[in-house]
């Protein structure tokens, strides 16, 4: 990985980035929800875009990684806006966006708010409308109470001892970048992959978000025994073929 640098935002936060400037275009790397720049997904695809001379950008949201702010507070406005903060201001050229779960929802955001920029999208397990449709309608008459009444919800975490906390503020906010309703109005090629032992993220949501795209090409490419990281060798020759695929048409 290129070294870590830090990008000073509006909010007079830092977030912490990676920059590998490339002759080619840029391939950005969205990560997921309470996760980093230094997973397995994102080395893969770093050291893939270095091999065929692309440049290659990701970076930790704020209240994540290395990223100034703290994880109760963000929400997926601030989260979007971290990534066209680092798109606007650490890459020119066409941009090849690749989101991991909650990712996935912040690429298309992020691509609905530079349509001129983006070249081609890749989700991998894309989590849109998570905070709604996978958190709020999936959960009990006690937790949303105590979303409502206390601001917040320590949901238990399959990842970690740490308890995943869900704010009201998060849930409120995310209410308005809701896209699966659609039609998205996206005309890049989009290739969404996804498993089909994913406890976290249900298969189908590829296909709704394939469904609410007005573009023509997008594909949709199904593991049977994926889970929800798709981080094994086979996962990763799958997501390299498919950026690989999109920068070839975006020369």
């Amino acid at each position: 990985m290129a070294s870590v640098e830090t990008l000073s935002l509006i909010t007079g936060e830092r977030m912490a980035y990676s920059h590998r400037p490339g002759a080619r275009a840029t391939v950005v790397f969205l990560g997921g929800f309470m996760s980093d720049m230094t997973g397995t997904k994102a080395e893969h695809l770093d050291a893939h875009a270095a091999a065929r001379g692309h440049g290659f950008l990701r970076f930790d949201y704020r209240g994540h990684g290395a990223s100034d702010g703290g994880f109760e507070d963000g929400t997926i406005s601030a989260w979007r806006d971290d990534a066209l903060a680092a798109i606007d201001q650490l890459t020119d050229g066409p941009l090849i966006l690749v989101g991991s779960s909650m990712g996935g929802w912040i690429a298309l955001l992020a691509a609905l708010a530079r349509p001129e920029r983006v070249a081609g999208l890749v989700g991998v397990a894309a989590a849109a409308d998570f905070t709604e449709r996978l958190m709020w309608d999936g959960f009990d008459e006690s937790v949303r109470r105590a979303i409502i009444e206390d601001g917040r919800y320590e949901e238990p975490s399959p990842y970690g001892p740490d308890p995943v906390v869900i704010t009201r503020t998060l849930i409120e906010d995310g209410r308005d970048h809701l896209v699966l309703d659609g039609p998205i109005p996206l005309a890049c090629p989009v290739r969404l992959l996804h498993g089909q032992q994913d406890p976290d993220v249900p298969w189908q949501w590829s296909l709704k978000t394939a469904e609410a795209l007005a573009g023509d090409d997008v594909t949709v490419t199904l593991i049977k025994n994926g889970d929800h990281r798709l981080s094994t060798p086979a996962d990763l020759a799958r997501l390299s073929a498919a950026v690989d695929e999109l920068l070839a048409l975006a020369a």
